[in-house]
């Protein structure tokens, strides 16, 4: 029961620690549940809203994604509440296993087999169950005194977990089809009007209801010492039986040992005989690999031999080729050496020859040089000559007939020749085959 007190008041905090770190509209106008210290007990516990002025406002209608992380925190703790109302613990009234027992306590001396006797085991297990005998009657004595201090908290911590669950489950359904939270708000009202009536009930009634309330508290507090006496006797009652059971384990166990003795030695047979067969098969794969070993021997000598021999040919066929190698490197190298040495001559005689090109392009150069100045002077004297011929034309401008004929046949033949001042002298050349400027007057 106090393990069940404690695992109540984790779950109503760790209910408040998702609530308030939930990022939504629901806690700026919904409530939170609270927990009082004096009772620890969910029938005390409240909805308190955060504050007047957002209870004043008008409803909102959240978004679909702050509904369902809504949703999802009230889930939570509807599974959180669920789980809190099977791990607290019960009575064992109406429980099919110990309505029955007095059933099994008679067919109890009728079941019993004939053990043998107890090994060293059995005494073990024996003095085991003696020590969880004694650990168990202690844990009832403490149990029944804490019962009768924490009985009341008890009931009412079953009474306020239904009521948050039912408020929850149905603020959850609200939410899920509307997106609203009007029934969390109608609960923290009616749990307001509640409060108020009680008060105002007590002060009403004064000490004289107090003292009825009192003595039906004790009256069932009473009861409730009854009813966990009649559960340690049960349990006491459950230690006999389950020492009888041990007793039944036990000789189940010698059959089953008796049982696994004789599986295990068929077991041994069988695997006996499964490796005899398998020794005899190896060993004709033995005798198979040893005569497959031999034939490989033989071969590999065989191959070996051969081998050699090949070897052989190919070194003296090595030998011969290096020969024939070194005789053809000198024959080359010789000739290669001739080569470069005709080949030294014929740049001596190339570079001579060239000397002598340079010479003769020098030669040819400087009398072409002659050649032009001397044309140059014969141009000079013709043109002196023309000029002296101009003067005598304008002196002496009567000539006689006879030398007028003279002169016009001297002109007609003037026409007929042209002169070329090149190499070739005074003669006419073709000025195709000189290699000067050509300049052609008549004398």
């Amino acid at each position: 029961m106090i393990s069940g007190v404690t695992s109540a008041g984790q779950v109503i905090q760790n209910i408040r620690k998702e609530m308030k770190g939930c990022r939504c509209k629901a806690l700026s106008v919904s409530s939170i549940i609270l927990l009082t210290p004096r009772s620890l007990s969910l029938s005390h516990a409240v909805l308190v809203p955060l504050s007047k002025n957002m209870a004043n406002k008008k409803m909102e209608i959240f978004s679909p994604l702050e509904a369902v992380q809504i949703c999802a925190v009230l889930e939570d703790c509807l599974d959180q509440l669920a789980i809190l109302g099977y791990i607290m613990p019960v009575s064992y009234e109406g429980r099919t296993d110990i309505s029955n027992f007095e059933h099994l306590m008679s067919a109890r001396s009728e079941n019993r087999p004939t053990v043998p006797s107890e090994s060293l085991k059995f005494t073990e297990l024996g003095q085991q169950l003696q020590e969880t005998s004694g650990d168990l009657k202690r844990a009832n004595h403490l149990f029944s005194r804490a019962a009768k201090q924490i009985a009341v908290v008890f009931l009412l911590v079953l009474v306020g977990r239904q009521y948050a669950s039912d408020v929850i489950a149905e603020t959850l359904q609200e939410m899920q089809t509307s997106g609203t939270f009007q029934s969390l708000l109608q609960a923290v009202q009616r749990e307001e009007e509640r409060k108020t009536n009680f008060y105002t009930t007590i002060i009403r009634l004064g000490e004289e209801e107090g003292r009825k309330e009192i003595k039906s508290l004790q009256k069932w507090l009473q009861d409730v010492k009854k009813e966990k006496e009649l559960e340690l006797q049960n349990r006491n009652e459950m230690i006999a039986y389950l020492k009888d059971q041990l007793q039944e384990m036990k000789a189940k166990t010698d059959m089953e040992s008796r049982y696994v003795k004789k599986d295990t030695e068929l077991q041994v047979y069988q695997t006996q005989k499964k490796c005899s067969h398998a020794e005899s098969d190896l060993f004709n794969e033995i005798e198979t690999l040893r005569i497959k070993n031999d034939e490989e021997i033989r071969v590999h000598v065989e191959i070996e031999n051969f081998l050699r021999q090949q070897q052989m040919k190919l070194e003296e066929k090595l030998e011969y080729w290096m020969e024939k190698y070194e005789k053809d490197t000198e024959a080359k190298q010789q000739e290669l050496n001739t080569l470069k040495a005709s080949k030294a001559n014929d740049l001596a005689a190339l570079q001579e020859l060239a000397k002598q090109c340079q010479l003769f392009e020098q030669v040819i150069v400087e009398d072409r040089v002659e050649k032009e100045a001397a044309r140059r002077k014969v141009e000079q004297d013709a043109l002196e000559l023309k000029s002296v011929k101009k003067v005598k034309g304008k002196v002496l401008p009567l000539y006689t007939v006879g030398k007028t004929k003279t002169k016009k046949k001297k002109k007609r033949e003037k026409q007929q020749f042209k002169y070329c001042f090149c190499s070739a002298g005074d003669s006419a050349c073709h000025y195709t085959q000189c290699n000067f400027d050509y300049r052609r007057f008549s004398l």
